[in-house]
């Protein structure tokens, strides 16, 4: 199986309390990196640990609160582990002494609905072997493998390792580039990256460093600017970049500032393309123009920050689409993967950040409720170039046409 770079794939490990998760977590690592106990529900959150397993790589494990919690505490666990479906490349299903009923069937019915892959292992076979009547029943039932294992004799560790190598989706691994698609040999891309209030002190931010990282991957040169700095080196840059990444924030005055027969695009729109819903964003965008008075708008920011007094998702959107549209919208903003404060069609519109920081299948996950409710759905580089008018030139990079503007016909 071919593997590429891409974000980390996310293993979930769901089962009953005291079945072993956490064990199962620590034995893949080869050292305790999971508190483990005899009592009960000791795991009452999800929790992520990132590891490296032979074969895998680097990989994240999430550890789950169990399925059978109980009481009204237990209900709101069991809906947090539900909750971390839509964040796993794939799921282990742990069980224990032969017991397979509802809690485990409703549990791969949840896979099923998720289009999750999975793989059932029975623990603790130190204390009792997996039956091979229940085994034979599983793997016909629902077509995964299943395995005799045990977290306290792990003999049988590199059994687990290949099954969960062989299972793993490819999609956890690949990906599209970021840009590498767009350039060859040699060729010279200019990105704008503005220096200001949200920039972090002494870095770049992280979509600016993986575009870096994929332009030097396939062979291409760098040249990174602020915005300030645009118009005089152009005049002097030979030859002319190939393409122009600027910030949302200075979409105008990249715009004005690299000559049209130069493609331009944003990062966020760069990440739309790459791991966004990006036809579903092309249909949505222009569905701005639609929004009327009192519409409620829902901004995902799938990362947590510092929020500055001049935030893009909380202050500059907001207040560019209240000035284009000319209507006084609302807006919710919902950062990292958090539940959403109410059903999603109570909105008009959902507008998703570029995702740097989660995977491909997260962020898909995040737009489906909306995608299904039949709710228009963009990103912020785009719905930020719609507003300012310069949309067509920012998406004519990825679909070769310009509209109205022509220059890339």
């Amino acid at each position: 199986m071919k593997r590429g770079r891409d974000t980390k794939p996310h293993i979930g490990i769901f089962g009953r309390r005291n079945i072993g998760k956490s064990s199962l977590i620590n034995t893949l690592a080869g050292h305790e990196v999971a508190i483990v106990s005899d009592i009960a529900g000791t795991t009452t959150d999800p929790v992520k640990k990132s590891i490296e397993i032979p074969r895998l790589g680097p990989v994240v494990l999430i550890d789950t609160a169990g399925i059978d919690d109980q009481g009204e505490l237990g209900e709101k666990r069991i809906a947090k582990t539900k909750e971390a479906l839509s964040q796993v490349d794939l799921a282990i299903l742990l069980i224990a002494h032969n017991t397979f009923e509802d809690a485990e069937k409703n549990l791969i019915r949840d896979f099923q609905k998720a289009g999750l892959p999975f793989v059932i292992i029975h623990n603790k076979s130190d204390e009792e072997a997996l039956d091979t009547d229940l085994s034979r029943v599983l793997e016909d039932r629902f077509n995964v493998p299943v395995l005799d294992f045990s977290s306290l004799r792990p003999d049988k560790l590199e059994d687990v390792i290949r099954i969960m190598y062989e299972t793993m989706p490819e999609s956890a691994y690949t990906k599209r580039p970021l840009v590498g698609d767009l350039i060859s040999y040699g060729d010279t891309v200019l990105l704008i990256t503005p220096i200001d209030i949200e920039a972090p002190e002494g870095r770049m931010i992280l979509p600016q460093v993986q575009v870096i990282r994929d332009v030097l991957d396939h062979d291409g040169i760098c040249v990174v600017c602020k915005e300030r700095e645009v118009d005089a080196y152009i005049k002097k840059m030979h030859p002319k970049p190939v393409l122009a990444i600027t910030d949302s924030q200075v979409f105008p005055k990249a715009d004005a500032a690299v000559p049209k027969e130069i493609p331009l695009t944003s990062f966020s729109i760069v990440l739309a393309r790459q791991k966004g819903d990006f036809e579903n964003y092309l249909k949505g965008t222009p569905e701005i123009s639609r929004l009327k008075q009192g519409d409620r708008v829902l901004i995902l920011e799938s990362c947590t920050h510092h929020v500055s007094c001049d935030d893009i998702g909380r202050v500059k959107i907001p207040r560019w689409l209240n000035n284009f549209t000319g209507k006084n919208l609302s807006f919710d903003v919902v950062s990292g993967l958090g539940a959403m404060p109410g059903p999603v069609t109570d909105y008009a519109m959902v507008i998703q950040c570029g995702g740097c920081m989660i995977t491909r299948k997260q962020l898909h996950n995040r737009l489906k409720p909306a995608l299904d409710a039949g709710i228009p759905v963009t990103n912020y580089g785009m719905a930020i170039a719609w507003v300012h008018g310069i949309y067509h030139r920012a998406i004519a990079p990825f679909t070769g046409k310009m509209g109205d503007r022509g220059d890339y016909l």
